[in-house]
């Protein structure tokens, strides 16, 4: 007998409650509002996201509260990758091109340069924008996804 949940199959609703646990668990576990880390995955060591000041930059602004979402698997540390690239020196750069990340080939041929417009439909629905994409986490309001643009930029 197959037993289920609701019209789900018993191991289908396990995987998919696993699943969510786990993201919501890295949704800025351990993370403070500086963004001085990242939680680490399941079997990795934790990343830091050393918003000290960086080469060339002066200090680095304080994030967005909306960054939080962006710092499970992203870090602002130029070549310091989490489970998502670096995002330091983003904006103004084509998509995919940053050294040191194996970014998806569906990315690295989508031909965007990162600038207010591009992150906009971006982080609205990554898989929309290049199917393909590994990046399945979206920031659906506006005002959050501008205060992350606004943020990214002032990284440059």
């Amino acid at each position: 007998m197959l037993h289920t949940w609701g019209n789900l199959p018993l191991m289908t609703f396990r995987r998919f409650l696993v699943f969510g646990c786990t993201l919501l668990a890295a949704c800025g576990q351990g993370a403070t509002d500086k963004g001085d880390s990242v939680p680490a995955m399941a079997g990795t060591a934790p990343v830091t996201a050393g918003l000290s000041p960086g080469e060339g930059r002066g200090e680095a602004p304080d994030p967005p509260a909306a960054f939080a979402v962006c710092r499970s698997c992203h870090t602002v540390t130029p070549g310091r990758h989490g489970a998502g690239p670096s995002l330091a020196g983003v904006w103004g750069a084509k998509a995919g091109s940053l050294p040191g990340y194996a970014y998806s080939e569906a990315l690295k041929s989508s031909g965007i340069v990162w600038d207010a417009e591009t992150l906009d439909t971006w982080l609205q629905a990554p898989t929309k924008m290049v199917p393909g994409t590994r990046m399945i986490i979206g920031i659906p309001n506006a005002e959050a996804r501008k205060a992350v643009i606004e943020y990214l930029e002032a990284l440059k």
